[in-house]
């Protein structure tokens, strides 16, 4: 029969096995774990191909959202410059529909890499967004840029909701990639095309957080969206106004489009056909998305154009080609260089990128994307639902574009019908210059960039930073200089 010492011993040892099994459970993380570090360091970009040094991490690669048809979306992620456990998460997100947030976004806008004119580098951009938050692209939909899908009938079923909801799926199974962010703030901005995108996917994130569990919940916060496609009636409306009032078409052109053309229905008489195809040669001269910059004229470079999509929004306008040309940027040759760039194979080798070796170039914006299947001719009924569930909500125009111009969001936003706290209020920069001006209304805040395109964060970058900066941290803009 045992001693009673020998039981003590005994116990001591199981006390002893215990702790340490459970300091070897604290000190190695389990299979799961190890499992979703394995694929973080797969995803790990360790440098580009002309790349600057820089001290913050970035992955690249592919979340797959429908298993059964092959669909993967390709994103970049970049880390904040500093203290990335301390700054929100923000997804950019562009339109078109089918242009690359890649392509427009990272290279040339608001990311940490920017092409480099005339060399096959990248130079660093002072005023990318990473600064003040851990910043995440993707190109969506599939068939856009790297994102592909295996089954060729996805192509020509896309549309403003498959959109939403692969998109969805993408953040859900990002986060089960990168879980250390799953209880950051998250926020999601974007321009154009995108005025459908972000209020889309924002009302799928908003109603899905009501049913999901903890570990699918998204900590969404708001969203910010600029030069943004809202409103069919307004958004084409304002166009031809904001058109005769910068002297860009005359008189009797002008009274030609009132008199000939309804924005409020689709069909086109040929009164109004004849009338808007004058309207659109214009932009054969002059650049639709920013009035005051040059046009490229490098023999060398080729012509950005984009295939007719037909049943984007907006519904009329989108019947003409000239409707969808891309946007040229401050370097108007600009795209023609990160065109070159995104097609070299050490650059997609390095961005784990067309693993799946796809059978066409990429490009910033699709030509195998030719039908969209849905899309509202208002989100506007989107925007007051998301207003009214708290979420915070910035609009910002960039007030050279001729495109989206600041003539039609402000058509557009009047009718939502929101109460005004405080008008049109001229908003600084630290130069003590007038940045653009503001209207805060009730749950929404409208905001224009004075001088700024298309693509605000191109041709205005540091206003551009200071104002995500400020949508960020949900603080006013100076209305005084500083």
């Amino acid at each position: 029969m045992a001693s009673s010492s020998t039981y003590y011993s005994l116990f001591l040892l199981i006390i002893f096995f215990t702790l340490a099994s459970i300091a070897m459970a604290r000190s190695q993380p389990n299979q799961i774990e190890r499992d979703i570090l394995a694929q973080q360091e797969a995803d790990q970009v360790m440098r580009l191909p002309g790349q600057p040094l820089v001290n913050f991490k970035q992955y690249s690669g592919y979340i797959t959202v429908n298993e059964s048809h092959g669909r993967a979306l390709f994103y970049w992620f970049f880390e904040a410059t500093n203290n990335p456990e301390n700054k929100p998460l923000l997804l950019w997100l562009n339109g078109g529909p089918g242009c690359s947030s890649i392509g427009y976004g990272e290279a040339e806008e608001l990311g940490p890499f920017l092409m480099q004119k005339g060399t096959p580098q990248l130079r660093f951009n002072n005023y990318s967004w990473n600064q003040v938050a851990n910043l995440l692209f993707v190109e969506s939909p599939v068939g856009v840029g790297f994102s592909y899908t295996n089954t060729s009938n996805d192509i020509i079923e896309l549309g403003d909701t498959i959109t939403a909801k692969d998109s969805y799926t993408f953040l859900v199974n990002w986060f089960g990639r990168f879980p250390q962010y799953k209880s950051y703030d998250f926020y999601i901005s974007g321009e154009s095309y995108a005025g459908h995108y972000v209020p889309e996917l924002a009302e799928v994130i908003f109603d899905s957080n009501k049913n999901v569990s903890k570990e699918e919940y998204i900590n969404f916060k708001g969203f910010m969206i600029g030069n943004a496609l809202m409103d069919d009636d307004t958004d084409q409306t304002g166009m031809i106004d904001y058109a005769w009032d910068h002297a860009v078409i005359s008189d009797r052109l002008y009274h030609d489009i009132k008199q000939y053309c309804d924005f409020s229905v689709e069909n086109v008489t040929n009164q109004c056909n004849d009338a808007l195809n004058e309207y659109f040669d214009v932009y054969n001269i002059i650049d639709m998305y920013s009035l005051y910059t040059p046009t490229c004229v490098d023999t060398n470079v080729t012509t950005r154009t984009h295939r007719t999509i037909e049943g984007a929004a907006p519904k009329l306008f989108s019947k003409f080609d000239k409707w969808h040309r891309r946007p040229a940027g401050y370097d108007p040759c600009v795209s023609d260089y990160s065109e070159v760039y995104f097609n070299r194979p050490d650059v997609q080798e390095a961005l784990h990128a067309n693993v799946t070796n796809i059978p066409y170039p990429w490009t910033h914006c699709s030509n195998n994307i030719s039908f969209w299947s849905d899309a509202p001719s208002s989100v506007l009924p989107i925007i007051k639902k998301l207003i009214d569930g708290g979420l915070r909500v910035w609009v910002y125009s960039g007030d050279t574009d001729g495109r989206i111009p600041v003539t039609a969001t402000r058509y557009t936003l009047n009718k939502l019908g929101l109460k005004i706290s405080e008008d049109w209020t001229p908003w600084y920069t630290n130069h003590e210059q007038v940045g653009g001006w503001t209207i805060i209304y009730d749950g929404l805040t409208f905001v224009t960039v004075r001088g700024a395109g298309h693509q605000v964060p191109t041709f205005k970058p540091k206003k551009a930073l200071q104002l995500i900066t400020h949508f960020l941290a949900n603080e006013k803009l100076p209305s005084k200089p500083f």
